[in-house]
């Protein structure tokens, strides 16, 4: 059995709704487990899945162009594991959300790769096309923000996580169900 281990922080919601998305993809699929982990509760029996999984997909808001505060936080924490290379060879991807259409999740999900890279993860991207992009194109196309690091979401800063796009979950639980596929490839 594969594990994945999906770690966000979420401020206001949107961010938990979309890692739930995540979780479904990653678990639609036979012989991959996955679970989710609030950065800012992780206990020592929670850091040891970590270290145990085959795959950490990341996920955090985007706050003025970077990622939270408290994701940060979680990454600095990290940091023994990152002298000690535990999360080596493992799988990662990431996602993230913002009021804003851009909002600078890019920067966000390139701050989450880098993050990655330097634990000498192995960075697995959405793999989707851009929907959204021709004048036949919808807010309903999947990956509708275009978004090629990872899933990217826009939810209105006047609504609450009930009001996010159904599409941009959906392409979020794409990403999930990617890396799931990427670690049974391996078997």
């Amino acid at each position: 059995m594969k594990k994945i281990a999906i770690a966000y922080h979420s401020g206001y919601g949107h961010t938990a709704r979309q890692a739930s998305s995540v979780l479904e993809g990653a678990s639609s699929r036979s012989g991959v487990e996955a679970k989710l982990y609030d950065v800012t509760a992780l206990d020592d029996v929670a850091w040891n899945e970590l270290d145990a999984a085959d795959a950490i997909i990341f996920g955090a808001p985007t706050y003025m162009g970077s990622l939270s505060f408290k994701f940060k936080e979680f990454m600095e924490v990290s940091s023994k594991r990152w002298f000690a290379q535990t999360w080596k060879d493992k799988f990662a991807a990431g996602f993230t959300c913002s009021a804003a259409q851009s909002g600078d999740k890019l920067n966000a999900l390139i701050q989450l790769m880098i993050f990655a890279g330097q634990h000498s993860m192995i960075w697995v991207s959405l793999g989707v096309l851009p929907g959204n992009n021709s004048s036949k194109g919808s807010v309903n196309d999947l990956n509708r923000l275009g978004g090629y690091s990872g899933a990217i979401a826009q939810a209105n800063a006047d609504q609450g996580a009930d009001g996010m796009l159904e599409s941009d979950l959906k392409t979020a639980a794409l990403l999930g169900q990617r890396v799931a596929e990427q670690l049974l490839r391996l078997k």
